[in-house]
């Protein structure tokens, strides 16, 4: 029963550490300042005659459509981006021999997966609103994403590469017993021409204004399709959710451990 305890109370940390996350979130939401790429423009102009240009920043929330120069080409959809995610996984069975307190042995079959191929890449873009626009730097952002693929095929890979339209990969050898089902292919993008929120960091330390990861650790930096408030709801409503999780899953672990050490 104590293990039991245990582990609920190991929940209940995570789940802290959750809704630390999400709480930072809405208040990032919240704190940021709301602006265009004009008024952007327009008090960097009056920063940089007043004091000089490259040391001015502040925390804002910009909307705008993407839209990029050089885009990407996603791997497996091979969509216009400038933002991909895409993994492979081959999923497949192995038998698994147990033995249990009494020294009988069982077999059993479990089915697993594991990745074969992964990646993810991002270019910088411009933010477009009805006064201007504004470059992205996306390093170090939470990118939210659509998802363009989830497919799975059936069977094994015939010879050591695996393709999947312009994609391919060398197969390294499975682990012996194991049975390969198929393999899965999964892809996320964030495309062009969509409207999109930054929350971010703007600067103009590299001459030109720039919405970068703010310096500050406490400071979330975004790119998301959903709006301010559909944004700012689903942090608090997720972290409300996760603080009572936390509340329930300490206290009952600790419940459990205390009865567990008494009997």
């Amino acid at each position: 029963m104590h293990i039991v305890g245990f582990i609920l109370i190991v929940v209940g940390i995570s789940l802290f550490f959750v809704q630390r996350h999400q709480k930072q979130r809405a208040f990032s939401l919240k704190s940021a300042r709301p602006t265009t790429v004009a008024e952007l423009q327009q008090t960097a102009g009056a920063i940089a005659e007043e004091i000089g240009g490259g040391s001015w920043r502040d925390y804002v929330k910009v909307v705008g459509q993407i839209s990029c120069d050089r885009p990407l080409v996603s791997e497996l959809k091979q969509e216009t981006c400038v933002h991909y995610k895409m993994t492979v996984t081959r999923e497949y069975e192995e038998t698994v021999t147990s033995r249990d307190k009494d020294g009988k042995t069982t077999r059993s079959t479990r089915r697993s997966s594991e990745t074969v191929a992964s990646n993810q890449q991002s270019v910088p873009f411009w933010l477009e609103d009805a006064t201007g626009r504004i470059e992205v730097n996306p390093q170090g952002a939470a990118i939210e994403t659509i998802k363009v693929l989830d497919e799975f095929r059936q069977g094994e890979q015939a010879g050591n590469r695996l393709t999947f339209g312009q994609f391919s990969v060398n197969l390294s050898a499975g682990g012996s017993g194991r049975r390969t089902l198929g393999y899965r292919y999964k892809e996320q993008i964030l495309p062009l021409g969509r409207r999109a929120l930054v929350l971010a960091t703007v600067s103009d330390g590299v001459g030109s204004l720039v919405l970068q990861k703010p310096l500050d650790g406490s400071k979330s930096y975004l790119i998301s399709l959903k709006t301010d408030e559909e944004l700012t709801q689903s942090a608090e409503k997720t972290a409300q959710a996760m603080f009572y999780g936390m509340v329930g899953c300490t206290v009952l672990g600790v419940i459990l451990v205390l009865v567990g050490l008494v009997t």
